[in-house]
């Protein structure tokens, strides 16, 4: 038995990730810093690579746990990740805003759930 929410999840990842590809390298090049823009893709990328690794996950069989908790972090850490460089990305349009200072400790923990998600996924390997 395959689990449809991670491929819907998946889905919803790589579709978005399409749509704000588009939109960066098409409306805000004008107004980010070439800086700012990188960052924004590696957000980009980041949730396209783990939209593509849920929609796998949604065609493994789940009896395992592993597969489950890695879909878990894999979620949870690209809405983190990804979504905490597109708004750091953004802030920079606006100024001083404060949101670096709340937002700069949200990437990290949201890479960290990412790698863990792919160690989790190792080890569900190594033990199906």
């Amino acid at each position: 038995m395959t689990n449809r929410r991670f491929g819907i999840w998946g889905a919803f990842f790589c579709g978005s990730a399409v749509v704000l590809g588009a939109f960066g390298a098409h409306l805000l090049k004008e107004f980010l810093s070439t800086g700012a823009l990188a960052s924004f893709e590696v957000g980009v990328r980041y949730q396209f690579y783990h939209g593509l690794a849920l929609l796998f996950l949604g065609l493994v069989p789940t009896k395992k746990n592993y597969f489950k908790r890695t879909a878990l972090l894999f979620c949870v850490g690209t809405l983190l990740f990804s979504c905490s460089i597109y708004l750091l990305s953004l802030a920079s349009m606006y100024g001083d805003t404060g949101l670096p200072s709340i937002l700069g400790p949200v990437t990290p923990v949201g890479g960290s759930l990412l790698i863990l998600g792919w160690i989790n996924m190792l080890i569900g390997f190594i033990r199906a």
